[in-house]
């Protein structure tokens, strides 16, 4: 039995990118199931033997064969015998700078039998084997490893890139789960360039595949993604910023997106225009416009809508001046004879000198 650190930790140490937080996963090779369940180690998967350490919680995962015997990500059967090879089990994975290997305490010689440490030289995502194609989640990684490290000057393998376009017009990335879709758009959002996720699918077809409700806007161009620091929810308002609102509600329905996050980014589609010109309008627009986001009550959620404009260049210290004297309007002070047009009259009064003033 022997026990190798494989993957992104090996692949972020030799980057210099690696924290103490870095999670760390492992390959047994010689070992079964019921040995490990012998040393005290935890099952947690169903379709193939990965394990939690007892002390550590870190994840183990038998060598493993795979072989193609359906559609999509879970349409594989897999080989886990004592038998199985470390070299075997870095054959099946996705790119190169993700199948390298170590001794399991990080020390020794890189064990790298595709050539990972020269593309991590070269800045190069190339695919392992021609069994990439057989995984369309591999169309999501590679494009999020591309928007990961574009600031390190990655850039996709021609070859690899060929492999994904041939994915697209052969169905198989028709196979992926919007649950998966979704999760990796999430993760994407939290790189220094979201903006490549999306040019990678829409190089590779993907995009067009995935997501059929949206229209080609902006000329496929996403720069305005990338912004450091942004909330998850902010970035994926970006996205959809020039979409119609209908548009937004399909693809949040398809992705099971989280309500919040749809509605932020519905609200920044329906009000950035206004807010670009927010003090040209009437004070009854001005007023109509604090009260569809929202604004003077979800305070935080208003933060991030103010922040999505923000981020498309729009002036927004007007509409947050603005909002705070309107939350200072006291309900005591009102007469009490008919509170809801009382507050929306002394709104407005205040929204009519805040503009005389501006």
């Amino acid at each position: 039995m022997q026990e190798f650190l494989v993957g992104g930790a090996i692949r972020d140490k030799i980057l210099g990118i690696a924290t103490e937080s870095t999670e760390k996963d492992y390959v047994v090779v010689g070992s079964s199931s019921e040995e490990m369940q012998s040393l005290g180690f935890r099952q947690v998967g169903k379709e193939f033997p990965v394990f939690l350490h007892p002390k550590s919680n870190e994840e183990y995962a038998l060598a493993r064969l795979e072989r193609k015997i359906g559609k999509g990500y879970k349409g594989f059967e897999f080989d886990t015998s004592k038998s199985v090879t470390l070299e075997q089990d870095l054959s099946r994975r996705d790119l190169t700078i993700n199948a390298i290997a170590q001794n399991k305490d990080g020390s020794g010689e890189f064990i790298d039998p595709f050539g990972g440490l020269d593309d991590i030289k070269k800045r190069t995502l190339r695919h392992v084997s021609e069994a990439f194609s057989e995984d369309p989640v591999r169309i999501l990684r590679t494009a999020r490893f591309a928007s990961r490290f574009h600031h390190l000057g990655f850039t996709i393998d021609s070859g690899t890139l060929d492999l994904m376009k041939m994915m697209v017009s052969s169905g198989e990335v028709d196979a992926l789960t919007p649950e998966r879709v979704f999760k990796e758009i999430n993760l994407s959002m939290n790189t220094e360039a979201p903006s490549i996720f999306f040019e990678v699918l829409i190089e590779s077809g993907a995009y067009q595949r995935l997501f059929p409700m949206l229209e080609m806007t902006q000329g496929g161009n996403f720069k305005h993604l990338d912004h450091e620091n942004l909330a998850s929810e902010i970035t994926f308002a970006l996205w959809l910023y020039d979409q119609k609102p209908g548009n937004i509600e399909l693809i949040c329905e398809h992705l099971k997106c989280p309500k919040d996050m749809q509605q932020i980014a519905e609200l920044v589609s329906s009000w950035h225009d206004f807010a670009s010109d927010f003090l040209s309008h009437q004070p009854e627009e001005i007023l109509n416009f604090y009260l569809k986001t929202d604004g003077l009550r979800r305070q935080k959620r208003f933060e991030l809508i103010l922040e999505s404009f923000k981020n498309l260049n729009i002036d927004i210290s007007k509409i947050d001046q603005l909002k705070t004297q309107l939350n200072l309007i006291k309900i005591s002070d009102l007469k009490n004879i008919n509170i809801a047009q009382e507050l929306a009259e002394e709104r407005l009064l205040v929204i009519t000198r805040f503009i005389d003033s501006a």
